[in-house]
């Protein structure tokens, strides 16, 4: 799960951009998300790459394997 850093949840957790890359036109390569807490306005970005062992995360934003804290 995706969550704001500032906030501590995904709750307020908008995606204000997305994109699919597909190298040969069937399996997924890289996606890039961008994210905005409509709470505290804070922004992210959550990219993953097929080649990448780790999704690098720019901004306010984390990857927990938690659920939720509030609801």
């Amino acid at each position: 799960m995706i969550e704001c850093t500032n906030c501590d949840t995904a709750q307020f957790l908008q995606i204000t951009q997305s994109r699919v890359y597909f190298e040969d036109g069937e399996l997924i390569n890289e996606i890039m998300e961008t994210y905005e807490c409509t709470l505290c306005e804070s922004t992210g970005r959550y990219t993953y790459s097929e080649n990448g062992e780790d999704p690098i995360l720019d901004g306010d934003v984390t990857v927990t394997s938690e659920r939720p804290k509030f609801a």
